[in-house]
C-alpha cells in the first residue's frame, strides 16, 4: 500500500478537477463561438488554448509541490508559501481563462 494514499488521492483529484474545469471552459468556448453568426478571429482561439494550457500547467506544478510535502518526513505547517503562491497563480490563470472565453464568444 502506498504511504499516505488517501492524501495523495485527494491531491490527484484536486489536480484532475482543475484540468476538467480548464477543458470544459475551452471546449465550451470553442463550441459557443462556432454556433455564433460571426467569424471568430484566430488569435482569440489561440488565447483560449494558451490560458487553458496555463491553468493545466500551474495545476500540475502545484500538485507536484503538494506531493513532495505529503511525502516529507517532517510535520510541515499548513502555511506553506509556495503552495499558496501556486494556488493564487492558479486562480489568476482561471480568471484569465474566463476572460479569454468572454473575448472569444463576445459578439
Amino acid at each position: 500500500m502506498i504511504v499516505n494514499f488517501d492524501t495523495h488521492a485527494a491531491n490527484e483529484r484536486t489536480f484532475l478537477a482543475w484540468v476538467r474545469t480548464a477543458v470544459a471552459i475551452v471546449g465550451f468556448g470553442l463550441a459557443a463561438a462556432r454556433l455564433g453568426a460571426r467569424p471568430v478571429p484566430p488569435w482569440s482561439s489561440y488565447l483560449l488554448f494558451a490560458t487553458g494550457g496555463a491553468v493545466v500547467i500551474i495545476a500540475w506544478l502545484r500538485m507536484r509541490h503538494v506531493r513532495k510535502r505529503i511525502d516529507a518526513q517532517d510535520r510541515l505547517p499548513d502555511d506553506d508559501g509556495p503552495a499558496e503562491a501556486f494556488l493564487l497563480l492558479l486562480v489568476m490563470a482561471l480568471f484569465l481563462l474566463l476572460g479569454s472565453f468572454a473575448v472569444h464568444v463576445a459578439p
